[in-house]
């Protein structure tokens, strides 16, 4: 029998553009899960860089003010809505949402769920679901990277490309990753060579060890440096730009410095050198083949999640933050002093 009692749940909210400590805590009744829906009861979500940039009012198609924010959660159903399989209630899924994951309580459709295997925790789980499956698809689906190449990961420190990183080590590809001084035992631990990211010769000194170019660059980082990225492929490489982190405090058209990129990317994919560049997008195909994005999606994820499982990836986490101090859990993501994801868990 399906589940129809309410649900108080407490939810954060991003009212505007603000500083971290301008979210709000808001407590509210959810309606009953609708056709094809279940209500889900958050164990585990997280920061994620898109959070960081809608706080800024500069994420591509994020809804207008005010809204919950939150990529992606790990959680129990407890309810169930008509259309869905009642069995799956105490069961734990992983999904991603692109807001409203950082709250006590959501509705969730139920064809977004993921199932998290055994013995794999919550915050572990978390920190797999956005990068994981952002760093599987770039990997396999974008830049088709195989054994013997050589990569280089910037930002092998954050959540994605400490995920890359483990994912490449893996498959026997040699991985180059940049990180600030501090995290380079933890980056070489992972399997990487790394680069301090603030040495002004930085792209240098990753040309000396990789004299012949590289197979592949993954670059969040975006804007000027962008030439410097695309100039370290030997013939057959590939660029995979999937943010631009250098333009997120710049004033103006947040469209503005993504438009150009684009540009750049396509300009450059033009060039008869046997060189690719591109941009991922996490969301291609929602719109248009929403049953084949979620097939890809619950493969990738399933992939990534056995890896854990498995004890291949070690979840990266940052630090295990309540639900009411997602001001905190904000502020410390946007401090770029972290190794991995900042977790945000239920009220203790």
């Amino acid at each position: 029998m399906n589940t129809t009692a309410t649900t108080r749940a407490t939810e954060i909210v991003l009212p505007g553009v603000v500083d971290p400590d301008g979210l709000q805590v808001q407590v509210r009744d959810l309606p009953a899960p609708g056709e094809g829906q279940v209500v889900l009861r958050m164990e585990a979500t997280g920061v994620s860089f898109a959070e960081q940039q809608m706080r800024l009012g500069k994420y591509f198609d994020q809804p207008p003010f005010p809204f919950v924010p939150g990529y992606d959660v790990v959680g129990t159903v407890i309810a169930t809505g008509p259309g869905v399989d009642p069995g799956l209630k105490l069961h734990r899924f992983a999904a991603v949402t692109k807001v409203g994951g950082w709250a006590s309580h959501l509705i969730v459709e139920a064809a977004d769920l993921v199932p998290v295997p055994d013995g794999v925790e919550a915050a572990a789980a978390e920190t797999v679901v956005v990068n994981g499956v952002t760093a599987w698809q770039m990997m396999y689906r974008t830049a088709k990277v195989e054994r013997g190449d050589t990569i280089v990961v910037l930002g092998a420190n954050g959540g994605v490309g400490s995920t890359l990183v483990q994912l490449a080590r893996h498959a026997g590809i040699r991985v180059i990753g940049t990180a600030s001084a501090r995290h380079h035992d933890a980056v070489r631990e992972l399997g990487a060579i790394p680069v301090d990211y603030r040495d002004p010769h930085m792209y240098d000194r990753i040309r000396e060890l990789a004299p012949n170019g590289v197979d592949a660059v993954f670059d969040h980082v975006g804007g000027v440096a962008l030439n410097e990225s695309w100039r370290l492929l030997r013939r057959g490489g590939a660029l995979v730009n999937y943010g631009s982190a250098a333009t997120k405090d710049v004033p103006g058209n947040a469209m503005l410095p993504v438009l150009k990129l684009f540009g750049q990317l396509m300009l450059w994919n033009l060039l008869p050198n046997g060189r690719r560049a591109g941009f991922y997008n996490f969301w291609a195909g929602k719109r248009f083949r929403p049953q084949a994005f979620r097939a890809r999606l619950r493969d990738d994820l399933t992939s990534v999640l056995r890896l854990v499982h498995a004890g291949v990836l070690t979840p990266q986490i940052a630090a295990r933050i309540p639900l009411s101090e997602a001001a905190a859990a904000l502020a410390l993501a946007e401090s770029r002093t972290v190794l991995g994801k900042v977790v945000i868990v239920p009220e203790p």
